[in-house]
C-alpha cells in the first residue's frame, strides 16, 4: 500500500473523536493540578492551609498560558486550578477541543515544573459557554468554591495543629455550617474576614494597556508607546460585584457585543 493510502487509511482513526467548537461559542479551559495534594503535602511540604511560593507558581503558570499563543482575554486561579477565558474569536486549531486540552495541558506542565523545579502534571477541559451571561457565572461559580474551600481548609488545619488525625478533623467538619466554621476559627484566635483576600477569591489575571516612554531611533528624541502587560488582581470582589466585574472584561475585550 502506498503512503498516501495508508496516511488517508489510518487519519481516519486519529480523527474520528475530534469535536469543534461552533463558532460564536465562548471557550473557558479549566487546567487542573493531577495528584497536587501529594506534591504539595508530601513530595515538597508547602506551608497549609496556603503558601505564598505555591501561590505564586499558579500565578506564574496562569500567566504563561495567557501568553503562549492563544488569544486570552482573563486567566483565573485558586488552589491548584486555572480557568482560562478565551476571546470570542478564538480559532486556533479551528477551535478543536482535543488540541487545546492537550496543548494547554502540556503548557501547564512544563512551565510549573520548570519553575518549581521537579516533576507536575496538569489536565485540561474545555466548557462550552453559548452566552455572557453563563460566563459570568462560571467564573462566580469558581470563586464562591474558592471561598468555601478556603472556609474548610482553615478550619481543617486548625484542628490538625490542635492535634486532631486526618479522620478526625474531616469528622469534626461534616454537616458544619458556615456561620459555625467562621466561629471556630474565632474562638482559636483567627478572624476568616481579615484574611487574605487572594485566599478567599483567588487571583484574577488581565491584560492592560500601559504607556512607556523610550527613544525614538530616527529623530533621537522621546516617543511614547503604547504596550500590553499582564496584571494580578489579588483582591478581587466578591459575589454579585465580581460578576459585573468579568462583565466589564468581557465589554472591554469586545465594546460592540450584545449581553
Amino acid at each position: 500500500m502506498k503512503f498516501d493510502d495508508l496516511d488517508k487509511k489510518m487519519r481516519v482513526f486519529e480523527t474520528a473523536s475530534d469535536h469543534c467548537v461552533l463558532p460564536g461559542v465562548f471557550m473557558v479551559a479549566r487546567i487542573d493540578g493531577r495528584s497536587f495534594s501529594r506534591l504539595t503535602k508530601d513530595t515538597h511540604a508547602f506551608e497549609a492551609p496556603f503558601d505564598v511560593r505555591f501561590r505564586d507558581l499558579m500565578a506564574a503558570t496562569t500567566e504563561h498560558l495567557m501568553d503562549c499563543g492563544f488569544q486570552v482575554i482573563y486567566g483565573y486561579t485558586q488552589s491548584d486550578e486555572i480557568s482560562l477565558l478565551f476571546a470570542r474569536e478564538e480559532s486556533t486549531f479551528r477551535r478543536k477541543t482535543r488540541k487545546y486540552n492537550s496543548v494547554l495541558a502540556g503548557e501547564a506542565s512544563a512551565r510549573f515544573a520548570l519553575l518549581l523545579g521537579a516533576h507536575a502534571c496538569f489536565d485540561c477541559r474545555i466548557c462550552e459557554l453559548p452566552n455572557p451571561k453563563l460566563v459570568v457565572d462560571y467564573f462566580r461559580w469558581r470563586s464562591e468554591d474558592a471561598h468555601r474551600n478556603a472556609l474548610n481548609a482553615h478550619c481543617y488545619w486548625m484542628l490538625r495543629k490542635k492535634g486532631l488525625d486526618l479522620n478526625a478533623a474531616t469528622g469534626r467538619l461534616v454537616g458544619m455550617t458556615t456561620s459555625a466554621k467562621n466561629e471556630l476559627l474565632f474562638e482559636n484566635g483567627t478572624n476568616f474576614f481579615d484574611l487574605p483576600l487572594w485566599q478567599k477569591r483567588g487571583i484574577g489575571i488581565y491584560w492592560e494597556t500601559c504607556e512607556h516612554t523610550g527613544i525614538n531611533p530616527l529623530t533621537g528624541g522621546s516617543a511614547v508607546a503604547k504596550r500590553r502587560r499582564l496584571h494580578r488582581e489579588m483582591d478581587l470582589p466578591m459575589r454579585e460585584h465580581y460578576g459585573l466585574w468579568v462583565e466589564q472584561l468581557l465589554n472591554a475585550a469586545d465594546p460592540t457585543r450584545q449581553s
